[in-house]
């Protein structure tokens, strides 16, 4: 059994939808990342999503933890036209697509970019893949929102059900792999 420790990368302080969009997280608070950084288990391997501020978050988390290569498997939402965009805008531009998109998530997908299915077939399979080729019964994955929504989903309940839950930044979300099902543990855990 492979226990996952999914963290929320550092915060952006981005006002837009930011999915694959190339943002740096702000790590300036040095007592919050160390705390994480001792919350999770010493003998972990750390991956990230390849996005700047995952990798930022791992690399500061990782103390001494084997750091694998980063996935862009793990990235967040591909946001497509809406990336960079105020929420508000968002809402203007498409009205009855945005909201659709969260009210009902699934196959909708905004403008050029990802629907909930798609990318939660990205994120399990990626997850399933490092617990069948990793020795290691802990694992540390730093991504974003909206890959751990997904993954509590895979957990049970629905996908607009996890959509209700807050995934802060810097906090974790607990969860088992027994290579048939995932159970979910503690979710938005702040250390």
């Amino acid at each position: 059994m492979t226990r996952f420790w999914l963290v929320r990368h550092g915060p952006t302080h981005e006002k837009a939808f930011t999915g694959w969009r190339d943002v740096p997280a702000d790590l300036s608070d040095a007592a919050a990342v160390e705390r994480l950084a001792d919350y999770l288990p010493p003998d972990a391997v750390v991956v990230s999503s390849d996005l700047w501020r995952a990798t930022a978050t791992a690399t500061a988390i990782a103390k001494g933890r084997t750091l694998l290569s980063p996935r862009k498997t793990l990235r967040e939402f591909d946001f497509g036209a809406w990336d960079g965009l105020h929420f508000t805008d968002v809402a203007n531009r498409d009205p009855d697509l945005s909201r659709r998109f969260w009210e009902e998530p699934g196959d909708l997908a905004p403008p050029g970019g990802e629907s909930w299915n798609t990318v939660s077939r990205r994120v399990v399979s990626s997850l399933r893949d490092l617990a069948e080729r990793q020795s290691a019964d802990d694992i540390v994955v730093v991504g974003h929102m909206g890959m751990i929504m997904t993954m509590i989903a895979q957990c049970g309940g629905s996908a607009y059900e996890a959509m209700g839950h807050q995934i802060e930044p810097l906090s974790v979300t607990d969860m088992t792999y027994d290579l048939q099902r995932w159970n979910i543990g503690t979710i938005n855990h702040r250390a």
